[in-house]
């Protein structure tokens, strides 16, 4: 009790003395008085909550703002090519989601805005102070637009991109699909840009299905192009090989998210896409090309039901061991409750019990 007395005094503040004598600042109303030099740590505290208030209105409303802007400069591309755009789904001060349907060989669009958390102080000041620590950490606004084809759409399996040299570093962390590919240069693709392909021939197919280079040359698109992938494998390697039903493919463009005063800087880079996704379809391969795509997936196919097989006996194992650990200590309780001399009958039956279990093996 004493030593909670001790803490509690020490988080107690010391009383308020009113000093007789005090010829500061003074403001007097009847019998109010207020003199503000006596509350000076109260005013700090007071302009330190001030200060946060106005960072959070301010980074709702930027954040808020930047979204609706992009929105409002691309919602004509959108109502062209959708029967049913939507407006934002915000989710927090940070997150926007929108969601459009009803387009041939499109199944769905997710536009997704994950930017920065300005209308929070401190994590935004962490991610700021991380920035002079790893120099690979480079926190910004991304902006995701993941078109979800029908099957028919995307002729061949495979998994194919193209990636700014920037992003090579984080890009196979946050893909595992692009895992599957391997780095390369390519002529036909502007030399800021690297291709990851499964295989040659699939990158051949792409550009002469569609004008890639002559997109990727526009000098507006630069700031803002993160990546462009096709792929027909999840972005997180999957706990189980996937059912047919289960099997969906993608184009995914990642974008750095422009300023509220260029948001439409990035419209011609989003109404290609539905051309580049009908060029899709036309994409030709060599058969040598389609067999070697099939055979990867079948041996992924097979190492993850490998690797699930075998989580799976561990896990088995593990609730077998818990089990029998279980069942030990509850006879160990009962037998602790019993008297001296019925524990000393126990004791000795299983002694006897593993002499005859090691005589019963030498004489094997």
């Amino acid at each position: 009790m004493a030593g909670l007395a001790k803490v509690l005094a020490s988080l107690t503040p010391p009383p308020f003395v009113n000093p007789e004598e005090y010829d500061g600042l003074e403001f007097r109303w009847r019998w109010f008085v207020f003199r503000p030099a006596l509350f000076e740590r109260e005013g700090y505290l007071l302009l330190a909550l001030l200060g946060y208030v106005i960072f959070f209105v301010w980074g709702r409303w930027t954040n808020k703002g930047k979204a609706n802007k992009w929105l409002d400069a691309h919602l004509s591309v959108l109502e062209t090519q959708f029967s049913k755009p939507k407006r934002w789904i915000q989710d927090g001060y940070s997150d926007f989601f929108n969601f459009s349907t009803g387009r041939r060989n499109v199944a769905s669009l997710h536009t997704i805005f994950t930017l920065r958390p300005r209308h929070d102080f401190f994590q935004w000041g962490f991610q700021t102070a991380r920035t002079f620590i790893d120099l690979q950490y480079r926190p910004g606004d991304d902006l995701q637009l993941d078109f979800k084809l029908f099957p028919e759409a995307l002729a061949h399996d495979f998994v194919w991109a193209v990636v700014s040299k920037d992003e090579l570093l984080s890009v196979k962390t946050d893909r595992w699909d692009l895992t599957w590919t391997k780095t390369t240069e390519n002529a036909g693709i502007p030399s800021q840009f690297s291709v990851m392909s499964e295989f040659a021939d699939v990158t051949d197919g792409i550009l002469r299905a569609f004008p890639l280079a002559k997109l990727l040359a526009d000098p507006k698109i630069a700031p803002y192009f993160r990546s462009l992938s096709v792929t027909d494998q999840p972005r997180e390697r999957p706990a189980k090989p996937l059912e047919p039903n289960e099997r969906e493919k993608h184009v995914i463009l990642s974008l750095r998210a422009p300023s509220s005063s260029n948001a439409a800087d990035t419209t011609d880079l989003v109404a290609a896409m539905f051309s580049f996704v009908d060029a899709l379809s036309k994409v030709a391969l060599r058969p040598e090309t389609k067999t070697k795509l099939r055979k990867v997936r079948e041996e992924n196919d097979k190492d993850i039901k490998k690797e699930a097989e075998r989580d799976k006996k561990e896990e088995e194992a593990e609730a077998l061991e818990a089990k029998k650990a279980a069942k030990r200590r509850a006879e160990e309780e009962r037998i602790s409750k019993l008297s001296a001399a019925e524990q000393k009958k126990i004791v000795e039956r299983e002694r006897k019990r593993s002499i005859r279990k090691s005589q019963s093996k030498v004489a094997k």
